[in-house]
């Protein structure tokens, strides 16, 4: 694991040592960091004004970087073995083909740019050990990182909650994803032990410990995630839901202001589509609350009960999962020292997340290369995070 103090660990010190070796600057190199993001549970809340509950994790990007004086990025990616660049200068909004990864640079550097924050052009070189396509918010962790390494020398950093709501804007517009905050906001303000309580519409946070005894262990369907438009489309039917209850429930600005009563009392108003969006909305945000008093109160029953119903819901109401993550969360469900697994993130592929008692993780590693890939020719992946502080500085000797 890296902290945001690397200085005592081995092997923030070696990946430093070899992003400065392949950056060969020639004075002296910023390094920053930015930590990926499992959602325990509240998955497409966060752009309802509702309740999330992820946690930052020890997947990470790095980057390594060195000022210059032209107004332009240029930032080697690693993994990918390419190198790309922008200026500026000539940033803005614009309809994209093909969207990459340097778009998310850019869009956080526009982003910046128009809340008034200096900016520094530099060459760097970004390293990630997030995998792609999993569903654990590379894309966020990228734009964390980059305004760290994008801004001007002695600049005041505004707080966490406010450069996630930059980097979510950069997102939305700039690159053209419709995101809610969540990601953005779980990869600033991360907090080490713990899962965050942030409330998507007044930005509080409450910090929520994890139970010692539990683990937190992402099993990837190696399936990528075919998201396309869909996420944009739950957006739009979570919105059309949320007016047309408005129209006879005054007070309505979002579907965060639905409660079950109001729900059902509407339901034959919705189109069937939307009216199971909103019922998954409604219920989810409930179920994250639960989700916090029963970590609070370390109720392992409520937990595996909760984590099912969520996975369910957005299998069967908001349409999200698919083949691959439901059968790792059945056999999640089948090896003991497993408290609880659902589908996490944006769906159709991507990741689970199940919390587990200290021991069963290798059960639940061995039941998984063995089953999984038996039952659908892919080689999944397992991995026991911890979590981890929010973006920051790495300071190394």
């Amino acid at each position: 694991m890296v902290s945001e103090r690397a200085g005592n660990s081995n092997t923030g010190a070696a990946r430093a040592d070899a992003l400065r070796m392949r950056l060969a600057a020639s004075g002296p190199v910023n390094l920053v960091r930015a930590p990926g993001r499992v959602n325990l549970i509240g998955e497409y809340t966060d752009f309802n004004m509702g309740f999330v509950l992820p946690a930052a994790i020890d997947r990470e990007i790095w980057i390594a970087s060195e000022p210059w004086d032209r107004a332009e990025v240029e930032l080697t990616s690693v993994e990918l073995g390419e190198t790309r660049s922008f200026s500026l200068e000539d940033l803005a909004p614009k309809a994209r083909q093909d969207t990459t990864w340097i778009d998310y640079v850019a869009g956080t550097a526009w982003a910046m740019r128009e809340a008034g924050l200096p900016l520094r052009g530099f060459r760097g070189v970004l390293d990630s050990t997030i995998p792609l396509g999993s569903g654990l918010s590379s894309s966020a962790a990228l734009e964390l990182a980059t305004s760290l390494a994008i801004a001007a020398p002695g600049a005041d950093r505004p707080p966490a909650a406010t450069m996630a709501a930059i980097t979510q804007r950069g997102e939305n517009l700039y690159v053209g994803v419709n995101c809610g905050i969540m990601d953005q906001f779980a990869s600033a303000a991360g907090r080490k032990d713990s899962a965050l309580l942030i409330d998507c519409r007044s930005n509080d946070v409450t910090v929520t410990p994890i139970p010692k005894d539990l683990l937190i262990v992402v099993c990837d369907t190696s399936s990528p995630r075919r998201l396309g438009s869909e996420y944009n489309t739950r957006r739009q039917e979570c919105e059309l839901g949320a007016r047309l209850i408005a129209e006879k429930e005054p007070g309505v600005k979002s579907l965060r202001d639905v409660d079950s009563a109001m729900l059902e009392r509407n339901l034959d108003r919705l189109p069937e589509k939307v009216a199971h969006r909103c019922m998954h909305i409604v219920h989810e945000n409930e179920r994250v609350l639960e989700t916090v008093t029963a970590l609070r109160e370390g109720d392992l029953e409520a937990l595996g009960r909760l984590f099912a119903a969520s996975h369910d819901s957005l299998r069967d109401l908001l349409e999200v999962s698919c083949p691959e993550l439901d059968v790792m969360v059945e056999i999640a469900a089948t090896v003991p020292g497993v408290v609880a697994s659902r589908m996490t993130g944006g769906g159709f592929g991507g990741c689970t997340v199940s919390l587990v008692t200290h021991g069963a993780e290798e059960a639940l590693r061995d039941k998984v290369m063995r089953d999984y890939a038996d039952r659908t020719g892919l080689t999944p992946k397992v991995y026991a995070v911890e979590t981890v502080d929010g973006a920051g500085k790495i300071e190394l000797p």
